[in-house]
């Protein structure tokens, strides 16, 4: 996966927008005005792109018991976020898959109506 497919693939979930609310350098999706995903293009263009996930706890000390490429969150809440690096044990199925359950889990978070004006949105 690189920068663009990230971004299309991000862009593609129902609701989603990105914003750059910190600074120039850190692109943040957000579903239903929460964060999702987050991650730096410095470290793209410098080859060592990583995403911050949000995570079910329990899950999350799972997958970085597992995973050497997969940190508590980078700045983030240690218990909800992780620090996903690419090109190390974590293919691109699997970096779908946090994706996915990143967003899921900030979905679900969201206010009924909110979830339902989503919902109701055309990709």
């Amino acid at each position: 996966m690189n920068i663009q497919q990230l971004y299309e693939y991000c862009l593609s979930k129902k609701g989603v927008t990105e914003h750059f609310p910190f600074d120039e350098d850190t692109l943040v999706f957000k579903v239903g005005g929460k964060m999702f995903c987050l991650t730096s293009l410095q470290n793209w263009e410098k080859g060592n792109p990583s995403l911050n996930l949000k995570c079910d706890p329990q899950k999350a000390i799972e997958l970085r018991a597992t995973y050497e490429a997969i940190q508590p969150g980078y700045h983030m809440s240690k218990k909800h976020w992780n620090t996903v690096f690419f090109h190390n044990d974590v293919a691109t199925k699997m970096m779908v898959e946090l994706i996915n359950h990143s967003y899921d889990l900030v979905f679900e978070s969201l206010p009924k109506k909110i979830k339902q004006e989503i919902e109701k949105l055309e990709n």
